[in-house]
């Protein structure tokens, strides 16, 4: 799918040490130390001629800390200036009651039984137990949001900004069809209290849902950016696009390519005027097996997606999302430099 006359080869990338400057510098001191003494030393810049690159801090959900000021270092070991944030470390630092259920082992079983797998009796009563803790659980984190003051937010928000990091999507599992409308307006103050354009959530398939969650962003002057897999399409936002202007893309080029759409750059032609962000990942598409590899060695045209973002000079940004296996001696940290490294040299 990549034009075989590219700019560079992709194996090659893949192969190579080179450190390569385009627009974007990223070489400085290990950043160990606390954020707050960050302001005045490095400061990452991911703008890469004029096509700001960013990475949603999932991608370092493997790391061994998860606050926000482990979360801030490893942004900024990365050399990225602009950040999708996930709830969690936002709300840890606001003071979130801590989760009683091992979410990894939650997810794991609930994604086996949604993809009709037969979990035995132990699987079963586990997955029970923590879906009723997680109910608890969930009614405790909604009287939370609805007492918090925002000044914690502000106050990531200045240590984010202070570091040469700003906050341009927030996506904390609060607009979900669970969430009560407090928690989706808490939400959505918070994104706008975090700097951020707009929020992120997984399209709920509901026509209905999304004319509400319109409705409500206008309110707050704050876009939805919906996200899909492998049930996007080139009409899959149509319907919320027509609902309200508030309603908008948070398009992911590799589910987009793995779910068998040709011509994948068509829709990033046709919707970048309401496109807010971008995820970016090297998957295959079906007649390769869907795999979810480094990049340069999959199926998405991630080169000719970048170039036509430059050439264009569409404003929104490309965010980085890791969500290939981590190599053996490797980290999130330094795959994501990686992934840098192969826009830098795309846009070069």
């Amino acid at each position: 799918m990549e034009n075989k006359k590219s700019i560079y080869s992709r194996r090659r990338f893949l192969g190579t040490s080179v450190t390569f400057a385009a627009g974007a510098a990223i070489t400085g001191p290990s950043l160990l130390a606390a954020p707050s003494n960050l302001k005045n030393s490095y400061r990452p810049n991911s703008i890469i001629n004029g096509v700001q690159i960013g990475v949603i801090t999932y991608s370092f959900r493997s790391m061994p800390d998860q606050s926000a000021e482990a979360t801030l270092k490893y942004i900024l070991d990365c050399g990225i200036s602009a950040i999708e944030l996930m709830g969690d470390p936002a709300e840890s630092f606001a003071g979130k009651p801590e989760n009683p259920v091992n979410r990894r082992a939650y997810y794991s079983l609930l994604r086996s039984k949604r993809r009709g797998e037969v979990l035995n009796e132990e699987q079963q009563k586990e997955l029970a137990e923590m879906q009723a803790k997680t109910a608890v659980y969930n009614k405790e984190v909604a009287k939370w949001r609805s007492a918090v003051s925002m000044d914690k937010f502000e106050e990531l928000r200045k240590m984010y900004n202070d570091a040469g990091v700003t906050i341009y999507a927030f996506k904390p599992r609060a607009f979900g069809k669970d969430n009560t409308d407090d928690e989706i307006n808490w939400g959505m103050r918070v994104a706008k209290t975090l700097g951020a354009s707009h929020v992120t959530l997984e399209h709920p398939d509901d026509d209905i849902y999304t004319q509400k969650l319109g409705a409500m962003a206008k309110k707050h002057g704050i876009y939805v950016a919906y996200h899909g897999h492998e049930q996007q399409t080139p009409t899959f936002w149509d319907t919320a696009l027509k609902q309200s202007k508030y309603n908008a893309l948070n398009l992911d080029l590799g589910h987009y390519v793995a779910a068998g759409n040709k011509a994948p750059l068509e829709i990033i032609k046709s919707k970048h005027k309401r496109i807010m962000s971008m995820h970016t990942k090297d998957r295959q598409t079906p007649e390769h097996g869907k795999g979810n590899l480094p990049w340069g060695t999959g199926d998405t045209p991630i080169t000719q997606a970048l170039q036509l973002i430059r050439d264009n000079k569409y404003k929104f940004p490309v965010t980085i999302e890791l969500e290939y296996d981590i190599p053996e001696g490797s980290n999130a940290v330094e795959e994501v430099k990686k992934c840098l490294e192969y826009c830098k040299m795309s846009l070069a």
